[in-house]
């Protein structure tokens, strides 16, 4: 591009000086105008420019590596020479391939649309996903099939979830609280065997440990989105808020980042004044339902690891169905945290399976049903008969 310029500019200033000059110029030649001046000085500075920015542009793109070596310059970038550390061995008191239990709930998750079958029990997707997301695998916990198979499942994971739904009562509340004691035992024996307890999940517990199948009250917190609202002064070491950014922890308090879903639930109260729920378990957060009554929505066991919520933190990412269901980017990250600390805490179970016991039980060893085409409900469930 310059040398072209240059050669039209060339030729566009000897014109003139053949064409139009007096002869007697050449022996006394006038000074150039100074538009042809103009032409011979701002070529070169362009050029000069060009090369400066290609140099700035160069400069700005490069990347530098960091270097094991702590000894060369700090303009010098690492080169292949450079002895690359080797990667630090797994920590080995941790399990890296832990194993969630589930255990599945009556009935198919759409009222009957999928599967009426008397001894039908589901597992909705999003529970999966939820787990998986955080770098775990997923075990059903059928909850209807034989007690002895049952248990040799149990005995297959690093953690169990109890989701939400609405069976209280006969053989599923039995056997939750059944599955209860054995994750208290084994954390009594030395294993860190964690529990999430989800929604109805929640609500069992708080009957299991108050001994009270009356203790629940009613609440009107179906499909809606709200806020949680710590307890003052409460200490967030060691519970599932502990890793969360402090931006997003504020946020928790102030944006409708989480999904509330339920009619019954139990308020600080009544909580405080059963000395079986308040030695067992610490409240962390509390949440207001659309009468703008108090209940309780988040806890952390004072000695378990063992962790309830009144609210879905599984919804935000995986659930579609209901429009109370909060999905912005904060939501997301709240439901990764949440996921994240359940399966940190899995990690730490000392519980080695045979790892062809675990791969024939998995819940890849069965398919799942796509029922969001209702536009309500659960997106995606597993169905066990």
């Amino acid at each position: 591009m310059p040398s072209h310029s240059l050669s039209n500019s060339s030729s566009t200033t000897a014109s003139p000086s053949h064409s139009s000059a007096p002869s007697s110029a050449s022996s006394d030649p006038s000074p150039p105008p100074l538009s042809d001046m103009w032409n011979y000085l701002w070529i070169p500075f362009l050029i000069s420019l060009s090369k400066e920015l290609s140099s700035a542009k160069a400069q700005s793109s490069t990347i530098l590596l960091p270097s094991s070596d702590q000894n060369h310059d700090d303009d010098s970038v690492a080169t292949l020479s450079v002895s690359i550390p080797r990667c630090s061995s797994p920590h080995a008191n941790l399990n890296y391939r832990p194993v969630i239990g589930i255990l599945s709930h009556p009935g198919d998750g759409a009222s009957g649309r999928l599967n009426n079958a008397t001894d039908a029990s589901y597992i909705a997707a999003s529970y999966v996903k939820f787990v998986e997301s955080a770098g775990a695998r997923v075990i059903p916990l059928i909850y209807n099939e034989p007690e002895d198979i049952l248990f040799q499942k149990l005995k297959l994971v690093n953690g169990v979830l109890y989701t939400g739904g609405w069976a209280k009562t006969g053989l599923y509340f039995e056997i939750v609280e059944k599955i209860f004691k054995k994750i208290l035992e084994k954390n009594d024996a030395g294993d860190h065997f964690p529990l999430y307890a989800i929604c109805l999940g929640f609500e069992l517990l708080t009957m299991i440990i108050s001994k009270d199948s009356e203790i629940l009250e009613s609440f009107n917190a179906a499909d809606q989105a709200s806020t949680l609202q710590f307890i003052k002064n409460t200490n967030i070491e060691g519970t599932v808020f502990q890793r969360f950014p402090p931006v997003l922890l504020k946020k928790l308090s102030t944006d409708c980042l989480v999904m509330q879903n339920h009619h019954y639930g139990i308020s600080p109260e009544t909580l405080e004044d059963n000395s079986e729920l308040s030695n067992f378990f610490k409240v962390l957060t509390t949440s207001a339902d659309e009468d703008n009554k108090v209940y309780v929505s988040t806890v952390q066991a004072f000695n378990y690891p063992v962790s309830a919520f009144q609210w879905h933190p599984e919804k935000n990412a995986f659930e579609w169905g209901l429009s109370g269901i909060p999905h912005s980017e904060d939501a997301i990250q709240v439901t990764q945290h949440v996921a994240n600390f359940f399966v940190s805490e899995a990690r730490k179970s000392m519980n080695r399976p045979p790892a062809r016991k675990v791969l024939d039980n998995l819940i890849y060893n069965y398919s799942s049903t796509y029922c969001g085409k209702a536009g309500k409900g659960y997106d995606e469930v597993y169905i066990f008969t």
